[in-house]
């Protein structure tokens, strides 16, 4: 099954990169193609007779190549929507696959294209000004992300034939420069007119809502027995519990149970300008130094010896306003031309309390200790990549070591790791109800900003973030989740005295990705099947109150 994912992966690859233009409907037909016929040689294996984690790695499988094709139809019908944005796009389709397959075009004929692909984009940038172009607001930014596509392909032509073919040089070389400017002129014209993006590029949040059914499938997929209303529910039960401890902080350091001043107080702890490397590396030690002193897990040498840092540049702090890990740590602070109004707000984002909380989550354990072991151990499952394992168990650590009462001491440190757990849940809250279509992405901003405490830049790189279209739709929901789901496995296996504490985590890292329901089907023996679904209820409101106190 290992060689079978690797090959599945490596297929998919190539595929879409030589059918690469992602509206074609021949790149359609070979992906849905592939994934059916994968599926089909799937099913005729003998489950019963596979390893257990085959088994895993078989329904791994299989729900990867279902959520692809469902991903893959819908993003069809979407593009089918929009696809009178952008009306110059079959031309500039068969003129990439023509060129792909190394077919002669008469560089005459190949002129006369390229000159109609001009027409079209005049036309409908004409069209588009004068009101007779109407998309929303979600469908047009996506309309310009393609034009942008279709215009690097065009480019491509220019690349590929450009002064070796004298007589492309000839016929086409003015009408291709003419289409590409085209194109980016029609591609302004989309922004500015239907999307709202000003001529400045002012910054605006857009997203694409899936709606409650797709929401169902991606559920189903990461194995999640919960329906997203009941996940809000649960978002709703953790917060108020993390409001409680807020409180409690608060009342520590004289804020009575106004625990929003309380936070406004940790926000002015912030290290002066030059200084956040340095705690960067020294709260990275801490809590590498501490996972190993109470051995809780194995930390490989190489693992905490060789990530280096390195600073956010403004324009990646406008979608990742803290901390980045993995493979190096991402350290967000104030650039010297920054607005003044924004510097303070990226700076009391950034605080000693904050930062405490969340530097061993991108390092050790968290985000750089996957690294090192998934690029090392069951590597054939980083083609299942979730955030419930990823972003879960990163997030997970931060449960641990605050259930432990050693590490988040202080009322100031209490105050920085409850403000990340009530940010998680409203992860889940907004992010849910912006794809179940009943908020605006300024609802989610207001909601960070509001109930959790956010500056508004922040508040407002993290909602950009989670819609902008590089992460999944439950994305951000996969953090608590993730992390709640190895919490109750936690104490669920070390209940029953089969594995010690330090074993438990041991396994997990060295098991690859896969959702947090398998893991619990391998180490407690659960049986499978080929039709197998998620039924694994994790949350119970009166278990976490109880346990987290």
């Amino acid at each position: 099954m290992a060689d079978r994912v690797r090959r599945v992966g490596l297929d998919m690859d190539e595929i879409k990169n030589y059918y690469r233009v992602s509206v074609s409907p021949q790149r359609h037909h070979r992906l849905r193609q592939f994934l059916s016929d994968e599926l089909d040689s799937l099913f005729r294996l003998d489950f019963p007779s596979l390893s257990k984690q085959d088994q895993v790695d078989f329904l791994q499988l299989r729900n990867y190549l279902q959520r692809t094709t469902q991903q893959l139809q819908a993003e069809r019908e979407l593009n089918s929507q929009i696809e009178h944005i952008f009306p110059f796009s079959d031309i500039v389709i068969a003129l990439s696959e023509a060129r792909e397959a190394v077919k002669p075009v008469p560089s005459s004929c190949l002129a006369t294209q390229v000159d109609d692909v001009t027409k079209l984009a005049k036309q409908a940038q004409a069209d588009i000004v004068a009101g007779k172009i109407h998309a929303t607001k979600t469908g047009a930014f996506k309309a310009s992300k393609i034009t942008a596509e279709l215009r690097g392909h065009l480019e491509e032509l220019g690349s590929f034939y450009g002064s070796y073919d004298p007589a492309f040089d000839w016929w086409v070389a003015t009408p291709l420069k003419e289409a590409v400017n085209a194109l980016q002129a029609h591609k302004a014209a989309v922004e500015r007119h239907l999307v709202g993006i000003g001529p400045n590029g002012q910054d605006e949040i857009i997203g694409q809502p899936i709606g409650r059914e797709a929401l169902l499938v991606e559920l189903e997929a990461e194995m999640i027995a919960y329906s997203p209303e009941e996940l809000l529910d649960l978002a709703h039960d953790v917060f108020r519990w993390c409001e409680a401890q807020m409180r409690d902080a608060s009342n520590e350091l004289g804020f009575g149970d106004d625990w929003k001043r309380a936070l406004d107080y940790v926000k002015t702890q912030s290290v002066p300008p030059g200084e956040q490397p340095a705690l960067a590396k020294s709260l990275a030690l801490e809590g590498a130094a501490y996972v190993k002193k109470h051995d809780l897990v194995t930390v490989p040498r190489i693992a905490d010896e060789t990530y280096r840092a390195n600073m956010m540049s403004a324009a990646m702090q406008k979608v990742a306003p803290f901390f980045l890990g993995g493979p190096e740590i991402l350290i967000a602070y104030p650039l010297a031309d920054m607005p003044h109004d924004l510097k303070a707000m990226v700076l009391r984002g950034n605080n000693r309390h904050f930062s405490r909380a969340t530097v061993f989550h991108e390092l050790v354990p968290g985000h750089r200790l996957q690294h090192h072991y998934t690029s090392r151990r069951n590597s054939h499952r980083n083609l299942f990549s979730t955030p419930f394992w990823m972003e879960g168990w990163a997030l997970y650590w931060e449960l641990v070591l605050w259930d432990r009462g050693d590490f988040f001491v202080s009322p100031e440190d209490r105050v920085g790791t409850m403000f990340w757990r009530m940010h998680r849940c409203a992860r889940i809250i907004f992010s849910l109800r912006f794809h179940l279509g009943e908020w605006t992405p300024q609802q989610c901003v207001d909601l960070l900003v509001d109930g959790v405490g956010h500056e508004r830049s922040t508040a407002e790189g993290e909602v950009r973030r989670s819609f902008n279209g590089d992460w999944a739709p439950l994305y951000q929901a996969g953090y608590l989740l993730g992390a709640l789901q190895f919490d109750t496995l936690r104490n669920e296996v070390l209940r029953e005295g089969r594995v010690s504490e330090k074993r438990f985590h041991d396994s997990i890292m060295r098991g690859g990705i896969m959702p947090v329901e398998m893991i619990r089907a391998l180490l407690l023996d659960q049986p499978l099947s080929p039709d197998y679904k998620p039924q694994w209820r994790f949350y119970k409101k009166s278990s976490y109150k109880t346990e987290q106190r």
